[in-house]
């Protein structure tokens, strides 16, 4: 079971997550950032699974308490974002708030939004040692893939109308341009793949079992490689 927690970012502002915790003592951490529809029971569900494999994971309450359950509401509140602020000040509150609790090494995951948030948070800072991202990212405009330094490992939906695939290939170009190798996954599914939600319910309806659960083992064994050295 998780529960809501307050940590302090750098600008010293209190920020709140939800907190879910691994059984062994200092386990490495994760921040997971959220879908577009906000801290919501599924995104709970996705951090405490987590924990099972041994990792704490943090998820910054980026609305504040506030969630989506229909599209045009998702996509009021992420309109409301402050997308720089999250993938700085909320990232490296998470990030140390886990530190503080034991984590040697801590990881960024997200999904959607939240994997715009990931890919942003290793560009424009130095608190994570790998990043998985799950069909997400930032225009060109918010930053240079050859700031990143870690890790990093990414999940794209071919089919994906929202984040098109050939921003992908383009952001894998620039990342092998730089003497960069991502571990890029592609699957033949649609945006949203992970989540199980249905329209008007917190999701897409695209859940694809499969890509899911083989992007999740990758994931999982992702961090267990770059966390746990």
């Amino acid at each position: 079971m998780g529960r809501m927690i307050e940590f302090t970012r750098p600008d010293g502002k209190p920020a709140p997550g939800y907190l879910a915790q691994a059984s062994a003592p200092k386990a490495p951490g994760v921040v997971l950032f959220e879908e577009w529809w906000g801290l919501d029971d599924r995104i709970k569900e996705t951090a405490g699974r987590l924990a099972t494999h041994g990792f704490n994971v943090v998820v910054p309450d980026l609305y504040r308490g506030r969630s989506a359950a229909t599209g045009d509401e998702a996509n009021h509140l992420m309109q409301g974002l402050d997308f720089a602020d999250a993938a700085t000040q909320d990232a490296a509150g998470a990030a140390g708030y886990l530190r503080e609790h034991g984590a040697l090494r801590v990881g960024v995951m997200g999904f959607c939004m939240g994997g715009a948030l990931a890919l942003l948070s290793v560009m424009k800072g130095n608190e994570f040692n790998a990043a998985s991202v799950w069909y997400g990212y930032p225009p060109p405009d918010a930053g240079d893939p050859s700031a990143i330094s870690v890790p990093l490992q990414g999940h794209w939906a071919l089919e994906d109308d929202f984040f098109k695939i050939e921003g992908v290939d383009a952001l894998e170009r620039a990342l092998a341009a730089r003497g960069s190798a991502p571990e890029f996954h592609r699957y033949q599914a649609k945006h949203g793949f992970y989540n199980s939600g249905q329209p008007g319910k917190g999701g897409l309806g695209h859940h694809h079992r499969e890509h899911a659960e083989t992007a999740w083992r990758r994931t999982v064994e992702f961090f267990d490689r770059t966390l746990r050295s």
